[in-house]
């Protein structure tokens, strides 16, 4: 039996308030793709209410993509990235936040380099810390044991390198460097790849269930911050909101790959198979959930 955490039904008189709201703040010129796919994966991870704060001249594509989602136009640079001046408007957005993903298409800059580890240390909610603004936490890595809630970190091998400032960590020597690292700073560490590792520097848990090689595509780390997002917000804790996310996006992409072949899965097919990954899950785990007690509810 596969240790999976059971995500808690749904009261017949539930309302969006129930299921949080997610905060996703990403995306640049020529990456607002990202961002909106964070966005739209929070969405069919069952997240109430979903908000992308984006720079201020990416706010209509990224609108454009789905209507279900909300956004904000956050300040930014000449070149379409957000500045350092965006923080206090996200961080009064992060303060009507259940839980804030940050990374997807953020780009790269000097002034981000200083946003991020701002935010990371102000925003006093969850996050879910992924991309560039992982490649920013890099270059401040005194930030990483700093943060001012939860905190998961979702790295690739090569942004996981850099995070431990060093150009590259042999397959072997990863598992325990990434126990190392969530040991060190308090964080939880998705180590994305083959069989992906989630740590709090305790627990272990390796997901040897799900996935395929079809998701090795560019935007499918986006959907994994956008699911998690959406599942923390829906009360599993951040190690089990990633233990779930890490499953139900490989769950999605065998689907997909059962019906397209591993060489057509795009991103946003990982997105179109939540619905059937969650069914599944249901199916074969779900069972013995639970609702939430209306006590313990948003709203």
């Amino acid at each position: 039996m596969i240790d999976l955490p059971l995500l808690p039904l749904r009261p017949p008189d539930s309302h969006k308030g129930d299921f949080g709201l997610a905060l996703i703040v990403g995306g640049s010129k020529g990456m607002v793709g990202a961002v909106a796919l964070a966005g739209m994966a929070a969405l069919r991870g069952g997240a109430g209410l979903v908000r992308l704060g984006v720079p201020k001249p990416c706010l209509e594509v990224v609108a454009s993509f789905e209507p279900s989602y909300m956004t904000v136009a956050l300040a930014c640079d000449r070149a379409g990235r957000l500045s350092f001046d965006a923080r206090q408007q996200i961080l009064q957005s992060a303060a009507a936040a259940t839980v804030v993903g940050m990374g997807p298409g953020l780009g790269r800059s000097l002034s981000l380099d200083r946003l991020v580890p701002w935010l990371y240390r102000h925003v006093d909610k969850p996050m879910v810390v992924d991309a560039d603004a992982l490649n920013a936490l890099a270059s401040r890595p005194e930030a990483l044991g700093q943060g001012g809630g939860p905190r998961i970190l979702t790295p690739h091998p090569g942004e996981f390198a850099r995070l431990l400032g060093v150009a590259r960590v042999p397959p072997e020597q990863r598992p325990p460097a990434a126990v190392d690292l969530a040991a060190r700073t308090g964080t939880i560490v998705v180590l994305k790849g083959h069989r992906t590792l989630v740590t709090d520097g305790q627990r272990q848990w390796i997901n040897n269930t799900s996935g395929n090689p079809g998701m090795a595509t560019g935007g499918s780390g986006d959907v994994l911050t956008g699911l998690i997002t959406a599942l923390a917000c829906q009360g599993l804790s951040p190690f089990d909101a990633a233990r779930l996310g890490v499953y139900l996006h490989g769950l999605a992409g065998d689907l997909a790959e059962a019906e397209l072949g591993q060489e057509s899965i795009i991103a946003s097919d990982l997105v179109r198979f939540l619905p059937n990954a969650f069914r599944a899950y249901r199916q074969r785990f779900g069972k013995g959930a639970q609702p939430v007690p209306r006590r313990e509810r948003r709203g």
